[in-house]
């Protein structure tokens, strides 16, 4: 585990980008933390380090948006709305995770059970109105090539 004091948004934006360069296809990112606490702004850097031509936005609504067109095919999934297991069913999410893309999950808490086990878990939190701190857990060899990206400078 490793934890990041990310003291601006334009940390974060750093932080998004170096995953996004590290991503291959068949990678698993689970956000978590609470409302506001930048799940959306990392993965918008992400996706934007993963060279994706469009601004990345929230999919609360949608659960997924798909990018094509990058360097690597991106998922992004929002399971806020989930209201459980049968919604997750509903969504597809063995299906999802079976194509050659890399997944972003945020709220991923509310499917631990269904996650893949080799991921990169980043849990964000506020430490001041502009400052988050991330925790990075990495579970598997491309979660830890993940992580190793995450730190790199």
């Amino acid at each position: 585990m490793t934890e990041l004091l990310l003291k601006s948004p334009a940390a974060t934006r750093r932080l998004g980008l170096r995953l996004g360069a590290a991503l291959e296809a068949g990678d698993f990112i689970a956000l978590t933390g609470e409302l506001g606490a930048g799940k959306t702004a990392l993965v918008k850097a992400i996706a934007e380090g993963a060279g994706v031509p469009e601004p990345a936005s929230s999919p609360t609504f949608a659960l997924v948006n798909l990018y094509r067109g990058g360097r690597v095919p991106l998922q992004h999934l929002d399971l806020y709305r989930l209201g459980g297991p049968a919604d997750l069913f509903a969504l597809g999410f063995d299906d999802l995770l079976a194509e050659p893309a890399a997944t972003l999950c945020e709220w991923a808490d509310r499917a631990w059970p269904s996650l893949p086990s080799d991921r990169l878990e980043i849990a964000l939190a506020h430490e001041g109105p502009r400052a988050r701190r991330a925790r990075l857990t990495a579970r598997g060899p491309r979660g830890e090539a993940l992580l190793r990206a995450a730190r790199s400078p």
